[in-house]
């Protein structure tokens, strides 16, 4: 293949990329979400509450958004593979460094750093794929990248119980920055560099007069609005469900509560579902439809009966992520130019919700009840489900 050829899946460069874009989003996820499995754990050695310990997620998802935003202005400024190595390599040594932190508030702000570097993975993984992959070929490369992105999230909260249950939760921490590390080593050895990208200087007014632009549509302000609200819902169910099944009248184990992570699985379902449904029907009452699943999935959550809640929480974890696939898609079609920016703006309000929405409802959690936790996560969601209302009909 010459080096004016776009690679396409019969070739060497493109399995290099298919693999090197797998392992950045399995890197990148278990880092991210790395103390969400353990904040019982956490909060119990720090002798903090449960909002305060669930700063250590959120400070990774602020930070997240934080650099999504910066990177907006910035990304292409930057050779593509060597902003994605630094990103991985730098947060993988900022995940080893955690293990040796001697209070919380140190490493929530070590989580807000990590947030903002591995972001420059996400501000660029998918720009690369389109620039560096045969059209043909970009659909398998991107699912390759999105693998890795829910595969890392699931395994990484599911190791990280298991290694905390049996060594500690500093060990667990230390082996996932040693695996990240090598990830990232290997991802710096093998990911082809960039053949069609040139880094050039950013144009400050037009990013900020298209971002300006996006935040006065009401149609796209309230997409954003309501992946804010999805988003902060899902993250604080799954932030606080293990407090709620490590006491009575559940009184799990560790490594029980680790294979709820395996939910994860019902979120690729949901991926696919929606890809099929936005084919039939009309993708606005398809997110409708999707947020009104998570909102009666709610329901389940006030039982006592472990198989109910399972079922609830799988239920919940296909429909949070067919609503958010739906909502992400109604924003490329609503923005007719600057697609990367209104992407970036919707990831931005996207983490801004994990964030506040997942420490914030931590704090009511701990001053009051798991049956009023839920009914505000269901008032969220309300709120959500009447914003979708403002969207305008598209095309099926």
């Amino acid at each position: 293949m010459s080096n004016s050829e776009k690679a396409n899946k019969n070739t060497y460069r493109f399995k290099y990329i298919k693999i090197g874009i797998f392992l950045s989003g399995l890197s990148v996820f278990a880092q991210l979400y790395l103390f969400q499995p353990l904040l019982p754990l956490v909060s119990e050695y720090f002798n903090a509450g449960a909002g305060n310990s669930s700063l250590l997620v959120s400070s990774s998802t602020i930070g997240m958004a934080t650099g999504l935003f910066f990177f907006a202005f910035k990304a292409d400024a930057y050779s593509r593979k060597r902003l994605m190595v630094f990103s991985l390599l730098s947060s993988a040594l900022l995940t080893f460094i955690s293990t040796w932190i001697p209070n919380l508030e140190i490493l929530i702000v070590i989580g807000f750093l990590k947030g903002f570097l591995v972001s420059g993975v996400s501000a660029v993984a998918l720009a690369y794929l389109t620039e560096e992959v045969e059209i043909s070929s970009v659909a398998l490369a991107i699912s390759m990248y999105l693998s890795g992105n829910t595969i890392g999230g699931m395994s990484g909260r599911i190791f990280t119980t298991i290694l905390a249950g049996e060594y500690g939760w500093k060990t667990a921490v230390m082996i996932i920055g040693i695996v990240s590390l090598i990830l990232g080593l290997t991802f710096w050895k093998i990911f082809p560099n960039s053949r069609f990208f040139h880094p050039q200087r950013t144009d400050y007014s037009l990013k900020i007069k298209q971002m300006r632009k996006f935040l006065s549509d009401p149609f796209l302000l309230s997409l954003f609005c309501i992946a804010a609200l999805i988003m902060g819902t899902f993250v604080s169910m799954y932030n606080y469900l293990s407090f709620r099944l490590e006491a009575p009248p559940f009184s799990l184990s560790h490594y029980f509560i680790a294979l709820i992570f395996l939910m994860y699985i019902f979120g690729v379902f949901g991926t696919m579902l929606t890809s099929y449904l936005s084919k039939h029907y009309e993708k606005r009452n398809i997110l409708k439809y999707f947020i009104l699943i998570m909102f009666a999935s709610l329901l389940l959550f006030y039982s006592k009966n472990i198989y109910l809640v399972i079922f609830g929480l799988a239920l919940f974890t296909l429909s949070f992520f067919s609503a958010h696939t739906m909502a992400s898609q109604l924003v490329a079609i609503r923005a007719k130019y600057g697609k990367s920016s209104a992407t970036s703006m919707y990831w931005l309000f996207y983490y801004s919700g994990s964030s506040i929405l997942g420490s914030g409802t931590g704090y009511l959690l701990h001053a009051t009840s798991w049956s009023l936790f839920v009914s505000l996560l269901a008032s969220i969601l309300f709120i959500a489900f009447l914003l979708v209302g403002k969207l305008p009909v598209f095309s099926k």
